[in-house]
């Protein structure tokens, strides 16, 4: 069981950026799915969260120009980023509530990936 993301890149001031990040494996069930990101020097810390029934919650810093999204079927979850500004480069991680079969429902990261925007 594992989550890659993906969609992070090198983007001006202002642009937009669309990460993915697949679920996959022997998955039962999905819970809350989410992202998070770490600047250098900083602690990671929540971005946005979405729950199983698309309850979400987004850090302050990022209401109105990030909407989190997903894809159950798809086993997927999506961070859609705009009006992007410098201060928001950092690697994003997505996260997840997994569960195997015959398993209990655990925390998983994803690899990350990295989103620079450029002034």
């Amino acid at each position: 069981v594992q989550l890659q993301a993906s969609g992070g890149g090198l983007v001006q001031a202002g642009g937009s950026v669309r990460l993915s990040c697949a679920a996959s494996g022997s998955i039962f069930s999905i819970g809350d799915m989410g992202w998070y990101r770490q600047a250098p020097g900083k602690q990671r810390e929540l971005v946005a969260e979405i729950t199983s029934g698309r309850s979400t919650n987004y850090a302050d810093s990022v209401k109105g120009r990030f909407t989190i999204s997903r894809d159950s079927a798809k086993k997927m979850v999506y961070l859609q980023m705009n009006s992007l500004e410098p201060e928001v480069t950092a690697v994003y991680y997505c996260a997840a509530q997994l569960q195997e079969y015959g398993s209990n429902l655990d925390h998983y990261w994803g690899q990350g990936t990295q989103v620079t925007v450029s002034s």
